[in-house]
């Protein structure tokens, strides 16, 4: 099994910044593609950005594309979410994300492993 624990989310005003963490544990040699996901109140699940172990390849959502960027330390077993210039609409539960294969992927349901998520809200 797999368990990841998110952190560094809060409360930031409009054009600030925050940086979200992952960490893996358990059988980490299955957390080969590691995504970031987000939930806004009375909307479905979004894609955010997604980084494979093996080869470096990184995706973003393009509503955060400029703005966001994700990176592991991969001895650290940990992966992170750099998010500048937040807007209101970043408001979200952050869920992080891991998969057994390292091909990147935008859909929720090809990853099999989930954070609990963390808040992250943007005031205006």
């Amino acid at each position: 099994q797999v368990q990841l624990v998110e952190s560094g989310g809060g409360l930031v005003q409009a054009g600030g910044s925050l940086r979200l963490s992952c960490t893996a544990s358990g059988r980490t040699f299955s957390t080969q593609c590691m995504g970031w996901f987000r939930q806004a109140p009375g909307k479905g699940q979004e894609f955010v950005a997604a980084i494979s172990r093996s080869d470096g390849t990184i995706i973003y959502a393009d509503s955060v594309k400029g703005r966001f960027t994700i990176s592991r330390d991969n001895a650290k077993n940990t992966v992170y979410l750099q998010m500048n210039s937040l807007k209101p609409e970043d408001t979200a539960v952050y869920y992080c994300a891991a998969r057994f294969s390292p091909l990147t992927s935008r859909l929720p349901s090809e990853y099999r492993y989930w954070g609990q998520g963390t808040q992250v809200t943007v005031s205006s």
